[in-house]
Parts: C-alpha cells; sequence; structure tokens
C-alpha cells in the first residue's frame, strides 16, 4: 500500500511540475499573443493586462497585412523549413544508418567527422557560403537556404538517429534479409518506422532555428520575392520608430506553426527525448 501511495504522489508531483513547466513556458507566448490585440498605449501601460472594450485593437493585424507581402513571406517559410527538414530526415537517417549497421574500418572516426558540426558553427563560414552560392548563381533563391539549413542540421540528426539505430534489433533486419528484402526496403520499411520518435524530436530540434532564422535570409535570400517571416517582419522595427502592433501581430502569426508542430509530435517528441531513461 505504502508502495502504490508513494507511486500515486511521484505521478501527481510529476504530473504538477509538467503543468508548472508548461504554463512558465508558455507565458511570453501568452502576453505577445495578448498584446497583439491591443492599441500601442495599452501595450506600455498594462502589458500584461488582458485587452478590454478600451484597449482592443486589430491596428496590428491589419498593418501587417497590408504592408509587405505576408503570405508570401508565410509560403516561403514553410517551403524553406519543411524542405529542409526532408533533406535533414532523409540523409540524416540513411547516414545514420550505415553507421549503426556497416562495420567498417573508420567507422568511429566517420561518425565523429559527421557530428564535427554541432561544435563548429556555420556561421563562422558566411563568407565562404556567400561565394559559393554566388558562384553557383543560388543567391536570391529558396534552394539557397536549403542547402544552407541541411548542411546545418544534419550533424545534429545523424548524432541522435544513430545511437536510435544501433538499438533496432539485428534479428529483425536479418529476418528482412532472409525474406530477400534489400537494403533499402528495410531501411525503409524496418527500420524508420521504429525511429519515429527519434525522428521527431531531431525535427523539432531543426525546425525552430530554421523557422526563426535571420541571419542567412538577410545575407544570402534578402530579395523581396523570396524573403522568409522573420526577414519580412523586419519592415516594421526602425532605427528610431517601430510598429510594436504589427512586429507583435506578425509575431503571434508566426507562432502558429510552431505550436502545430509541438501539438502534432508532442507525444513522439516525449518518445524520443526520454527513451532509455526510464527501465
Amino acid at each position: 500500500m505504502n508502495a502504490a501511495r508513494q507511486n500515486r504522489l511521484n505521478s501527481f508531483a510529476a504530473h504538477g511540475a509538467l503543468i508548472l513547466y508548461t504554463l512558465i513556458a508558455l507565458f511570453p507566448v501568452f502576453v505577445i499573443v495578448i498584446n497583439s490585440f491591443k492599441t500601442r498605449k495599452a501595450i506600455f501601460r498594462e502589458p500584461l493586462a488582458l485587452p478590454n472594450s478600451d484597449s482592443f485593437s486589430l491596428i496590428g493585424y491589419e498593418t501587417v497585412l497590408k504592408q509587405g507581402d505576408f503570405f508570401l513571406y508565410f509560403q516561403n517559410s514553410m517551403i524553406v523549413t519543411v524542405g529542409s527538414l526532408f533533406f535533414i530526415l532523409l540523409f540524416g537517417a540513411m547516414a545514420a544508418f550505415a553507421l549503426a549497421e556497416y562495420r567498417f574500418k573508420g567507422n568511429t572516426l566517420m561518425g565523429l567527422y559527421l557530428a564535427l558540426g554541432i561544435m563548429i558553427p556555420i556561421r563562422i563560414g558566411t563568407v565562404a557560403i556567400l561565394e559559393m552560392m554566388v558562384q553557383t548563381g543560388l543567391v536570391n533563391t529558396l534552394w539557397a537556404l536549403i542547402l544552407v539549413y541541411t548542411a546545418q542540421g544534419l550533424p545534429l540528426a545523424v548524432f541522435i538517429l544513430s545511437e536510435f539505430m544501433r538499438q533496432v534489433s539485428d534479428d529483425l533486419k536479418n529476418a528482412g534479409r532472409i525474406d530477400g528484402l534489400s537494403e533499402y526496403r528495410i531501411f525503409f520499411r524496418l527500420v524508420l518506422p521504429l525511429v519515429r520518435p527519434a525522428m521527431a524530436t531531431v525535427a523539432v530540434f531543426n525546425m525552430i532555428p530554421i523557422w526563426n532564422d535571420l541571419w542567412f535570409p538577410l545575407i544570402i535570400a534578402p530579395a523581396e520575392e523570396v524573403k522568409t517571416l522573420t526577414l519580412g517582419s523586419q519592415v516594421f522595427i526602425g532605427q528610431f520608430v517601430t510598429d510594436w502592433n504589427a512586429v507583435l501581430s506578425a509575431l503571434s502569426l508566426a507562432i502558429l506553426p510552431v505550436m502545430a508542430l509541438y501539438v502534432v509530435f508532442s507525444r513522439q517528441l516525449i518518445r524520443g527525448i526520454t527513451s532509455g531513461a526510464v527501465k
């Protein structure tokens, strides 16, 4: 009885801590959203108060939709983010499978080499990347951003997925080979479904930096037709005057895809993070 009671108390404590962490994490988002529906004076006078009949205003959203091409920026961000995540997960999973499945001389060194990108920020090579994009004619294209973000996310993907690939049963893969499955079918049909939590974790960890990045869109794709949402929102931030209504409204709209991703992948994300923590 004491053990069961202790387990219930631990469960309540864990759920309470999770709820508290969620509230703390969502509080800045809550403040941004409620202030996006206020007048400029109300934003600075009572930033934590809910909008009422006197302070409620949609001027920020009207400005965002009228000034600049918000839907184009949103579309560009979605294309860059989804395309980058697709290539990160595909190539990262294939490299991780090769490192985990096939034993060859230099396997460990190859894994360390592929993981070096975690320790070396890609922004150090901004000048070289810009020169490469100029020579290949990819400046001011979405492909330039997709390639850069794919290179940026691959080291972490290989590092995480290779550990999960090693946990997949060898008996299952050998049974597939006995049944005549090729290595590609073993990879896509048997291995990938078993490492979905890890892939969801990699996707979430890479989506946030890609979606919110300002550096590379400003350097290699600043043209109006390929602006991302983060770069397009900078039009409301001036050297002397900032349209806070528009900035907060743009941020509120930009949060929606990230929140949707967390809702869709929340279970897989938690499984991927906690895998192996409890036996």
